[in-house]
């Protein structure tokens, strides 16, 4: 019996090789990016920036494998052209700098490189950092605290510009090369702030008191009729971005693959 285990235990390890793909793929992101919120409720692909990125892909086998971001993209937002509240008139534009782990799950096996299983649609869900900085015409609005966070207004203070993301969604594989993969995708973050667009409550202000030639005042209510406690926007929605773009990846095997009926020939798939 031990005997017959020793000759079976070789074999099944293997074979469980030969079924195995461990492999490491880095490469580079590029896309657009757009951002959902108080100035852009619910229309998609509005308002489109530039986005980029560096992408590093562990393959635990042919279905699952494990990523890592870094990715960085312009997201914008105005009333004037969302149509979402022309009485606001506010605006913005921001780069976002994400750093996110992400798992990937294929619906078909899949390998880079290979002549069989080259090509699969996939889903991704992860968890992410990412810092902002909303600007209108370069001026920082944070700095200008326009809902009463630099005079704690209704017990307000200055937000942070970085918060926590949880990436999802949905993208398509396909192998070029032995080497080289490619890969499309649409992703959604949902984000724990509703400050990427320095909009989220009331306004703190009454808007026939405002001194024009004070920027900080005219940022917090551009149209300089609202009065104090008047709703700026809404904050029990946390803001919401995008990347969406293709990868190009280069494959490097961190294991040498067998099969067991070759004993010991190496296999390439």
């Amino acid at each position: 019996m031990k005997r017959k285990l020793l000759v079976l235990l070789p074999m099944i390890m293997m074979s469980l090789l030969g079924f195995s793909q461990k492999s490491m793929e880095v490469g580079l992101f590029g896309g657009v990016s757009y951002y959902l919120g108080d100035l852009n409720p619910g229309k998609q692909f509005s308002q489109i920036g530039f986005s980029y990125g560096l992408v590093g892909r562990y393959n635990l086998d042919s279905r699952w494998a494990f990523r890592l971001n870094i990715l960085q993209g312009t997201i914008k937002g105005d009333d004037e052209v969302s149509k979402a509240n022309l009485d606001r008139m506010l605006k913005f534009e921001s780069k976002i700098t994400e750093f996110s782990a992400i798992m990937e799950l294929n619906f078909l096996d899949y390998i880079t490189g290979s002549t069989r299983q080259y090509v699969a649609p996939y889903v991704f869900v992860g968890v992410g950092v990412f810092w902002f900085n909303p600007k209108v015409d370069g001026v920082e609005l944070k700095d200008m605290g326009t809902e009463g966070q630099n005079v704690a207004f209704d017990g307000r203070s200055p937000y942070k510009t970085f918060s926590f993301a949880m990436p999802f969604g949905i993208g398509f594989k396909y192998s070029l090369t032995k080497k080289l993969g490619f890969a499309v995708e649409w992703g959604m973050r949902k984000t724990l702030t509703d400050y990427i667009d320095d909009v989220s409550e009331t306004y703190y202000l009454d808007g026939e008191s405002i001194n024009p030639n004070n920027s900080a005042q005219v940022l917090s209510d551009p149209t300089m009729k609202h009065k104090p406690g008047m709703m700026r926007g809404d904050k029990k929605t946390k803001d919401w971005y995008s990347f969406v773009g293709v990868t190009i990846t280069y494959k490097f095997n961190l294991f040498k693959h067998y099969r067991c009926n070759d004993f010991g020939t190496r296999k390439k798939y």
